[in-house]
């Protein structure tokens, strides 16, 4: 729940898939009770406990995909508030296909386009493996977008937070 313009990482993450969404499911693990307070109100986040998520990334993609009820949906990562609310519409335009990524083969980002159809896949996997597993079979699409759409701009070290304070506007 880093600060990030007047507000937090989370939230610049949310109101941006917020533009095209209808609704938005965020994980929690750490800090869960904080998260729910936050959000209970708000009706289009519903916010799902993960409280295994320790076991991992995969354990609280889970969780959170239990929730989906529409035929697709999209998963990404809540420190990225720099992908442009424009790429959630570009990638949904090609929600025929069971998986879309924006990038290439050498390079995806996020936010991930994904079937509904692929759920019970997902669901079946052993926490200790990876979407890859079920998401790059050879059947995936990519859609090529630029860098500057924010789709590879991931927070994940206290460097890159200080670097996007500096640039991402």
């Amino acid at each position: 729940m880093l600060p990030y313009r007047d507000s937090t990482l989370l939230d610049i993450a949310i109101e941006h898939a917020l533009v095209f969404c209808s609704k938005v499911i965020v994980v929690a693990g750490y800090r869960a009770d904080e998260l729910v307070q936050q959000y209970q109100h708000q009706p289009h986040i519903l916010v799902v406990v993960n409280p295994d998520y320790q076991q991992g990334m995969l354990s609280s993609i889970q969780k959170g995909i239990a929730a989906v009820t529409s035929s697709w949906f999209f998963i990404t990562h809540a420190d990225m508030p720099c992908i442009d609310p424009q790429v959630f519409s570009l990638l949904s335009q090609m929600r025929h296909e069971r998986v879309v990524f924006p990038g290439n083969k050498q390079q995806t980002g996020h936010p991930v386009l994904i079937d509904a159809a692929l759920i019970p896949q997902i669901l079946a996997l052993p926490t200790t493996a990876k979407m890859k597993q079920v998401l790059q079979t050879g059947e995936e699409q990519y859609l090529q977008l630029d860098a500057s759409s924010g789709i590879y701009h991931d927070i994940d070290t206290p460097e890159k937070y200080q670097q996007l304070l500096r640039t991402c506007k």
